[in-house]
C-alpha cells in the first residue's frame, strides 16, 4: 500500500472516530437538558413542560441507534485494534450510559407530573441541588470523553461519593417529613423515587468516567469506589413505638 492511500484511510478512521465524539457528545447534551428540565417542571409545578421533556427521550434513543449502527460499521469495515478497539468500544458503552441518564431524568419528568397533583411539600426543594450536582458529574465526564483526558475522568469519579452522601440526607429527611405526617407520605414517596433515579445518574456518569480511564491507559481503574450511599442500612423507627 502506497502512502498517499495509507494516509488517506487513516485521515478517513480518525473523522469517523471524530463523528463518533460528537454524537455522544451531543447525546450527553441532550441528556442534560432533560434533566434539567424536568427538575425545573418540578419547581415550577408544570406538568406541561414535564411532558414535553418525556416525549423529547426519543431523541437519546435515536441517537444511541445511530452511535451503534456507526460502531458496526467501523467495526466491519476498519476491524480496529488495541487503542482504536478501546476507542469503538468506549463508544458503544458510554452511549448506553448516556441513554440511560435521559431514560431517568424522564422517569422524574413522570414523576413530576404526578407530584403536581398533591399539596407542595418542602423537601421538594432540595431536589435541584441534587440534581445540580448529578449534572456536574456528567457534565465533566462527557468533557473528559471530549478531551480524552483520564484525571478529569478520575476527578469525576471520586464525586460520585459526594452526590450518595447527599442523597443519603435527603432520603432521610424525607423519611422524617413522612412519619411527622401522614398526608405527606405519598408526596414524599414520589420525592423518594425522583431522587434515587437522580442518584442513579452519578451511577452512570462514574461507568463513563471508567469508562474513559479504560481507553486512555488500557486498564482499569486501580482502586475501589468509595460509596456515600448509606440508605439500605437506615434503620426507619417505628412512629407507634412508646
Amino acid at each position: 500500500m502506497n502512502a498517499p492511500v495509507s494516509e488517506h484511510i487513516v485521515k478517513s478512521y480518525d473523522l469517523e472516530l471524530k463523528r463518533l465524539t460528537q454524537e455522544i457528545q451531543r447525546m450527553g447534551d441532550l441528556a442534560l437538558a432533560e434533566l434539567e428540565g424536568a427538575i425545573d417542571a418540578v419547581v415550577k409545578r408544570d406538568s406541561e413542560a414535564a411532558t414535553a421533556i418525556i416525549n423529547s427521550d426519543s431523541a437519546v434513543d435515536a441517537l444511541e441507534l445511530e452511535v451503534s449502527h456507526d460502531v458496526v460499521q467501523l467495526l466491519v469495515a476498519r476491524a480496529p485494534m488495541a487503542r482504536d478497539l478501546r476507542e469503538v468500544m468506549a463508544a458503544l458503552r458510554i452511549a448506553a450510559d448516556i441513554e440511560r441518564i435521559g431514560d431517568y431524568a424522564a422517569n422524574v419528568a413522570k414523576r413530576a407530573i404526578a407530584l403536581n397533583q398533591l399539596a407542595l411539600v418542602k423537601p421538594v426543594h432540595a431536589l435541584p441541588r441534587l440534581a445540580e450536582l448529578a449534572g456536574e458529574l456528567v457534565r465533566d465526564v462527557l468533557d473528559a470523553y471530549r478531551d480524552r483526558d483520564a484525571d478529569a475522568a478520575l476527578l469525576a469519579w471520586a464525586r460520585d461519593e459526594e452526590l450518595d452522601e447527599m442523597y443519603t440526607g435527603l432520603f432521610r429527611e424525607l423519611l422524617t417529613y413522612m412519619m411527622e405526617d401522614p398526608r405527606n407520605i405519598t408526596a414524599c414517596t414520589h420525592l423518594l423515587f425522583m431522587a434515587k433515579n437522580i442518584e442513579r445518574i452519578g451511577d452512570h456518569a462514574t461507568n463513563i468516567a471508567e469508562n474513559i480511564y479504560y481507553l486512555v491507559h488500557g486498564s482499569q481503574i486501580g482502586q475501589i469506589r468509595r460509596k456515600g450511599d448509606s440508605t439500605a442500612s437506615t434503620v426507619i423507627p417505628d412512629p407507634t413505638a412508646r
